[in-house]
């Protein structure tokens, strides 16, 4: 098989899986080491296809085909361990909004889906005169999440309730 058809293979094969599928999984299913993945994944992304590791395996956002609205509650400091949650189990946060009494539906657009995007937005969020949203409804606010599948956005609410951040 040339480096092409299993570069396809690759794409197909994150298309068809139910979340993140690792490296190591790719590599034993196409008959390859894990480090050719590694620079298969890299090619593909050089030709623009968004792909995306977590700490669970590689996930293609573009495949993205579910998304569920979170109702969540916590304080600013435990922004990063929300965001980080969504993404490490594959997830995109597309944004966040609040109701607000007086002012109705304040929402922002976020599209993080790496840590390295929360802390540029918790970045952008400290290096100014700004708060975040969640600041002016006591910690109540709500998430559009992205993913793969609908498996995914229970895991993640699953996980969002461990820590207490779920609302009913």
């Amino acid at each position: 098989m040339s480096g092409q058809e299993r570069r396809q293979k690759i794409l197909n094969l994150m298309g068809q899986a139910e979340g993140p599928i690792s490296g190591e999984r790719l590599a034993k299913l196409l008959g390859v080491s894990r480090q050719v993945i590694v620079q298969d994944i890299a090619l593909l992304r050089a030709a623009d296809h968004d792909i995306i590791a977590t700490n669970r395996g590689y996930l293609c956002s573009g495949l993205a085909e579910a998304s569920r609205v979170f109702h969540v509650n916590h304080g600013p400091d435990e922004i990063v361990e929300e965001l980080n949650i969504i993404v490490d189990f594959g997830g995109t946060a597309a944004d966040v909004f609040v109701e607000h009494e007086p002012y109705g539906e304040l929402r922002a657009r976020l599209d993080v889906h790496t840590r390295r995007e929360v802390q540029e937005f918790m970045d952008s969020i400290s290096s100014g005169n700004s708060s975040p949203l969640l600041t002016i409804t006591c910690g109540d606010h709500y998430h559009t999440v992205r993913a793969a599948s609908e498996k995914l956005l229970d895991e993640i609410g699953e996980e969002l309730s461990r820590h207490g951040f779920l609302r009913n």
